[in-house]
Parts: C-alpha cells; structure tokens; sequence
C-alpha cells in the first residue's frame, strides 16, 4: 500500500514508528503537497474577484499532486540505498563503491525534486497572497512558509543522501531553492501585512 493510501492517523503512525522510513523526505513532501493545496483552496475561494484564480487553482493543483507522488518515491529510494549499503554480496571495492554512490545519488533525486516543486509553491504563493480572498490570504502565508520549510529539509536531506561537498551542483541546487522558497515566504509575508 502506498503511503499516499494510508489515512492521515495510519500516516502519523508510520512516521512516529521505529523503522527507517517514511522519514524526512517523506514527510517534507506531504508538507509541500499540502501547501500547495491550501494555495488551490484560497485561489478557488477567489474566482469571482480573481479571474486568473481558476489557472492558479490548477497549478496549485499540478504542483500538489507531483508533490505527493514524491512521499512514496523518497521513502522507496531511500530504503534501496539503505539495502545497498547493507548488501554484503561478492563486489569489492571500487565496484561495490561505484554502486553504493549511485543508489545514495538515487535516493537524493526525490529530495531535489520535493526542493524545486516546494520552491515553485513558495513563489506561487506570493501572488495567491496578493490576489487572494482577503479572509484566506493568512493561509496563503501558511503555505509559503510550509513549503519554505519543506523546501530546506529537503535541500539538507540531498547533501546527506549525496555525501558530498558543498561544491557538489546537486547540493548548490537545493539550497538554492531552499533560499529562494525562504525568500518567496518572506514576500507572502510582507504582501499580507
């Protein structure tokens, strides 16, 4: 069963249980996914004073469901890099080197992608916050700053899942879109004050 199945308790659950997944990526996916619901929320509660609200609404929606497929690839990634590690078949040396790197180069894929879609709702945010229903642009805030967050824990699980130093493009790249989603936020912010 795919994490996206479970009921919201029986996700808790899996996240709070002793095991190695669903961890961060997991959870920052969620995070993001439903960030950019509350996006598609307050964009459909603005349509008849917005006209673009129904486009922003289906954005939102695009950026929500690639987003929550994400949940279960991290999870799924992850634990294949954590059976490689763990494999103790005939390879040796360079070889089983060569194939543990990928698996963990593997597994930082979903927490780029949770990055880059988190940063997108981020900057999403700031118009839905300028253009939004005036009583729900505090949860367009919400979603910027979720996805802010969701975005930096990710970044960070890239550089882990990479081992790699900060000279690494793939870790630029994250933290990269985590300042941008940070910044996004802190515009939404500003825009509802």
């Amino acid at each position: 069963m795919s994490l996206l199945d479970l009921p919201v308790r029986e996700f808790l659950d899996e996240v709070a249980a002793r095991g190695r997944t669903p961890g961060g990526g997991s959870v920052a996916a969620v995070v993001t996914a439903v960030a950019a619901g509350l996006l598609a929320k307050v964009a459909r509660s603005s349509g008849d004073d917005w006209p673009e609200a129904p486009g922003i609404a289906a954005q939102a929606d695009a950026l929500c469901d690639r987003a929550a497929a994400l949940a279960q690839a991290d999870a799924d990634e992850y634990e294949a890099a954590l059976r490689a590690r763990g494999d103790d078949s005939e390879e040796e040396g360079e070889r089983r080197d060569f194939a543990l790197g990928r698996a963990f180069a593997r597994a930082a894929e979903p927490p780029l992608e949770i990055a880059a879609i988190a940063a997108d709702v981020a900057r999403l945010s700031v118009t839905v916050t300028a253009r939004g229903e005036p009583a729900l642009r505090a949860d367009a805030v919400a979603a910027a700053l979720l996805a802010a967050a969701a975005a930096g824990a990710a970044a960070e699980l890239v550089a882990v899942n990479l081992t790699a130093s900060e000279a690494d493009n793939r870790v630029r790249r994250a933290r990269r879109l985590a300042e941008e989603a940070g910044e996004a936020a802190e515009e939404a912010r500003a825009a509802l004050h």
